[in-house]
């Protein structure tokens, strides 16, 4: 059965690391476009932050091929989707340190990196499960003697 579930492991690290690939390249390229929204951080410069973040776990998912690197990855997309949803929905506003990030409107960089987040989002769960279940199949495995 271990045989079966590989191609299947395989398949979400190459969703999940494709999925962070899109999200950096489209937040490094949206990036220069919001330096002018800043407080004490500008817009743009967050959106270099989660692209170098999207870009390290992409890397983390194909090469270390651990829980820690699936959740890592988990958490900059899902915090990263969920961040999307949120300026997009409420305007928050200036944030202490955060500008006011409000953007009512979607257009299609925003979709491409919301489906790229979800896609991550969605084999990285798969994943991390699946790191699981190999973690405590090795725990209660008999020792050979």
């Amino acid at each position: 059965m271990r045989f079966q579930i590989r191609p299947a492991v395989l398949t979400a690290r190459l969703l999940a690391a494709a999925g962070l690939a899109v999200d950096a390249y489209v937040h490094a390229d949206l990036a220069p476009q919001y330096d002018a929204v800043k407080a004490t951080f500008s817009q743009g410069g967050l959106f270099r932050v989660e692209a170098a973040l999207a870009a390290l776990a992409a890397l983390l998912v194909l090469a270390w091929r651990r829980l820690p690197a699936d959740v890592f990855a988990w958490a900059v997309a899902a915090g990263g989707f969920a961040l999307i949803i949120i300026y997009r929905y409420v305007d928050v506003g200036e944030f202490g340190p955060v500008p006011d990030m409000y953007e009512p409107d979607w257009f299609t960089e925003k979709w491409v990196a919301a489906v790229a987040q979800l896609v991550t989002v969605a084999a990285a769960s798969f994943l991390i499960v699946s790191d699981l279940v190999d973690i405590r199949a090795r725990r209660h495995r008999t020792p050979v003697r």
